[in-house]
């Protein structure tokens, strides 16, 4: 048997919910369903948005989903579509205005990660950013230098080491993303972490790290390389 929302007791409600108890406590399904509005047939926003929750197994992956993937689902049309992006999206761009890494002391690979993850890690292209720092370690700013295919052919180390030249950096970290979600290291990334970290050492411009961009992980040359020698 279908409850319908109006069915519900008052306060389990989730507009009403949200009013009494407060927007924290509302389940994963209540606050979806306030953005779904409604449902379809004989199934409540609630149901809606518990169907749409089981569909992408987590939220992370919710946020994957694209246009055409939502407007296909059942009771999702292109207005909730339409909905669920935009909140997504300005999630997405007040989590990236909170964060700056600028001045900041770099610590591990782990922070250049966090910081890139919501920016690039599921972008349909390579983006390619480069971390300058200073004698201290502390980052003095970030650049996109790269957008397309990322092997060395393409990134040429001249565009990287200006602008460290042109910021005082000592050293520098370059990171981009893998779409395919895959961080294995290619054989282009290979070439060209072995060519930047020449570049750098001739020019006095340390290279410290290239670290791949997943959708939920990531790979670091230089943590991998410790691994090695550990070994």
């Amino acid at each position: 048997m279908v409850v319908k929302i109006r069915e519900l007791p008052v306060l389990e409600r989730p507009y009403e919910k949200l009013e009494h108890y407060g927007v924290e406590n509302l389940s994963n399904e209540e606050l979806l369903a306030i953005l779904l509005k409604t449902g379809y047939q004989n199934q409540s926003s609630k149901d809606l948005a518990c169907q749409l929750l089981k569909k992408v197994d987590s939220l992370p992956a919710l946020a994957e989903l694209s246009y055409e993937q939502l407007v296909d689902m059942k009771g999702i049309g292109r207005s909730k579509a339409c909905t669920l992006l935009a909140s997504l999206e300005l999630s997405r761009r007040m989590e990236r205005e909170q964060t700056d890494i600028k001045h900041q002391k770099l610590t591990s690979s782990q922070m250049v990660y966090e910081y890139y993850r919501p920016r690039i890690g599921n972008k349909k292209q390579e983006y390619f950013y480069v971390v300058y720092l200073d004698t201290a370690k502390q980052i003095i700013g970030d650049k996109q230098l790269f957008v397309g295919t990322i092997n060395y052919s393409v990134v040429h180390p001249r565009e990287i080491f200006k602008e460290a030249y042109r910021v005082s950096a000592s050293a520098i970290i370059c990171c981009h993303n893998h779409p395919s979600g895959n961080v294995l290291p290619s054989r282009e990334d290979i070439e060209l972490t072995e060519k930047l970290e020449q570049v750098g050492e001739i020019l006095g411009i340390k290279m410290l790290d290239h670290i791949i961009i997943g959708k939920h992980n990531y790979y670091s040359f230089l943590e991998n390389k410790i691994q090695e020698e550990v070994r």
